[in-house]
């Protein structure tokens, strides 16, 4: 229903475009430069040992996942999960996406207060994503406002997840490109080039809250309709 409605198209609109530039963006960035290996030839998963090491952090496991950009750190089980793509790889795309997720294991070591904050709000987040649109759409074809409200309140959570993923992204790819040099894993002129594997990647996170924000004022502007 929400996607036949002209002020859902009208605001949903703009956010998608702009998640599959941020999409395209990553990709083709990440694609440019993993032509490109790094002189010291570490693959990913290397890197990313090393880094770990060096702050300490023998117990976190580096493992390999299937799927193309699927890396991430497991809090819950202290692992660092990469793609094949970057796993295996010595690209400078390679390094630096596997440098970001280690700085988010350095986050957790660190008691990182933003990245405490998006995991205490991630169980709430994932209910109310699965459930805000029949709950919202329940109080629309009922006409009950008090299930409306608690939707919009519902979905104000998942745009505040977003928000707080902001900086915890940027964070961890500071650290990814401050650590990488000083750990010897790549020059500075290398750095260069695989930071901007992050930044485009930062731009999918960016892309993510103006979809949500304008999404819940789309929520608020029906229910007062």
């Amino acid at each position: 229903m929400f996607f036949l409605d002209p002020l859902y198209i009208i605001l949903a609109l703009p956010g998608l475009l702009f998640g599959l530039y941020a999409s395209m963006k990553t990709k083709s960035t990440f694609h440019r430069y993993s032509r490109y290996a790094a002189a010291s030839r570490m693959t990913g998963a290397q890197a990313a040992r090393r880094l770990l090491d060096r702050e300490g952090l023998h117990d976190v496991r580096v493992e390999q996942v299937q799927g193309f950009l699927s890396d991430h750190y497991d809090p819950r089980h202290r692992v660092l999960r990469l793609s094949p793509d970057v796993y295996n790889s010595p690209s400078l795309s390679a390094i630096g996406v596997a440098c970001h997720e280690a700085g988010h294991a350095i986050q957790h070591a660190a008691h990182y207060a933003p990245l405490q904050w998006r995991s205490a709000l991630v169980p709430i987040t994932q209910f109310s994503t699965n459930a805000v649109y029949f709950i919202f759409l329940a109080g629309l074809f009922m006409n009950l406002q008090p299930l409306m409200h608690a939707a919009i309140i519902m979905f104000s959570v998942v745009v505040l997840f977003t928000l707080v993923t902001l900086p915890v992204e940027w964070d961890a790819s500071a650290r990814a490109k401050r650590l990488m040099v000083s750990a010897g894993i790549v020059s500075e002129r290398e750095q260069v080039d695989a930071g901007r594997v992050l930044n485009a990647a930062f731009l999918t996170y960016v892309a993510a809250l103006v979809s949500s924000i304008l999404t819940l004022l789309y929520y608020i502007m029906r229910a007062r309709r």
